[in-house]
């Protein structure tokens, strides 16, 4: 890959990661420490990259979704511990002692599982215990309705397995109706009641974490000893529409941009790109930028009012994306040529166009539109 500014990159700003965490800091108690999560290579903006400047502002622990995205941390010279959120294959069980990574203990059966590999092959392997308390994904369920804390207990019985926290994770916690509130409030005695009842049994619980992103914005005085950050980090909420509680001055890190590759005049009457659902009504100037939906720009905002930014403006993307290629009426604007640069989201000058504004013609949240950022888009550190 050609590592450069031109036909189509990200530009990313890491210098703003220590501000965001400030940002995060301000609001947690003294006593809690930050798991910043890096999974889905940081959200597209390049795992490693922002977990050694995450290192550098003093970040300790990171989560990772899989076990080859916590070995693409260890290849790229990350030390800190690394926590495995979601499921490992036991074919791969190997492959989590080797680069010294903690494993999810997601059940007592998958539990045993590892006991007994760790057993055979005379090792052990470190992990937290998940509980589900109200999000029905992965955990062993300690729930109202089904409330398994034997099971638990049991997990931090195994004798080559160590368990070295447990942790469970909100669903709701974005929102703040009444009930949504009241949910999430029972999630949390949930998760409490089995903290007070391993502990009663004599279990030393290890770490304790809960907090997602929007758990921390509006939960932010919970007092345990992690909380688990993603978009924060990364200057973004899932959705800059949903209110919540606190507001920090978080600062966007990552930019879209495209180069110019053709500019033409067209007359009245002219249709532009396939369908044919737009059509010039006087003479237009198309500029055609070289980005599509192969690069991660959904084809499905076509001809609902996406718009980019040129020459500080804002110009509107006309008929259908295509995979490599999008046009733009720039009529408007005045000298226009090939190799200008062109703003999918990010700054041009004093505009600012957000990535939320896609995210909302696309009907998403944040957390996909970021993913959608190919790999062959170069990312360009700043």
């Amino acid at each position: 890959m050609l590592m450069s500014d031109t036909r189509a990159w990200l530009e990313i700003d890491l210098s703003k990661i220590s501000h965001n965490v400030k940002e995060i800091q301000k609001l947690l108690p003294s006593t809690s420490k930050i798991m910043a999560i890096v999974k889905a290579n940081a959200y597209g903006h390049g795992d490693v990259a922002c977990a050694k400047e995450l290192s550098r502002c003093g970040i300790d622990f990171f989560g990772v979704s899989s076990v080859d995205e916590g070995i693409s941390l260890r290849e790229g010279g990350i030390r800190e511990p690394i926590l495995i959120l979601g499921y490992t294959p036991p074919v791969h069980f190997h492959q989590v002692i080797q680069h010294d990574l903690i494993q999810t203990f997601l059940s007592l059966d998958y539990a045993k599982k590892a006991n007994a590999w760790c057993k055979e092959h005379g090792v052990i392997m470190h992990g937290h215990v998940k509980v589900d308390t109200g999000m029905s994904r992965l955990g062993i369920i300690t729930q109202q309705q089904d409330y398994r804390i034997e099971e638990v207990k049991e997990v931090y019985h195994l004798p080559h397995i160590a368990v070295d926290g447990i942790f469970s994770h909100f669903s709701v916690s974005d929102g703040l109706a009444e009930d949504t509130k009241a949910y999430t409030r029972k999630q949390i005695m949930l998760f409490d009641q089995v903290l007070k009842d391993l502990e009663d049994a004599g279990i030393d619980v290890g770490i304790r974490h809960l907090q997602n992103s929007y758990g921390i914005l509006n939960y932010p005085d919970l007092k345990y000893d992690y909380v688990r950050p993603g978009l924060l980090f990364l200057g973004a909420t899932s959705d800059d529409a949903i209110d919540t509680i606190t507001h920090p001055d978080f600062q966007p890190i990552m930019q879209l941009k495209a180069n110019i590759s053709m500019v033409k005049t067209i007359q009245p009457g002219v249709c532009v790109s396939y369908g044919r659902h737009f059509t010039s009504e006087r003479i237009s100037c198309i500029a055609t930028v070289s980005i599509g939906y192969a690069d991660g720009y959904p084809r499905s905002v076509s001809n609902k009012g996406a718009c980019a930014l040129l020459h500080g403006k804002r110009v509107p993307i006309i008929g259908n994306i295509c995979m490599d290629q999008m046009m733009l009426d720039v009529t408007d604007i005045e000298h226009v040529k090939e190799g200008d640069v062109v703003t999918l989201f990010g700054c041009d000058g004093d505009e600012k166009l957000p990535i939320d504004e896609l995210t909302r013609l696309a009907q998403t949240i944040n957390n996909e539109t970021f993913c959608w950022m190919s790999a062959r888009l170069p990312r360009i550190y700043k």
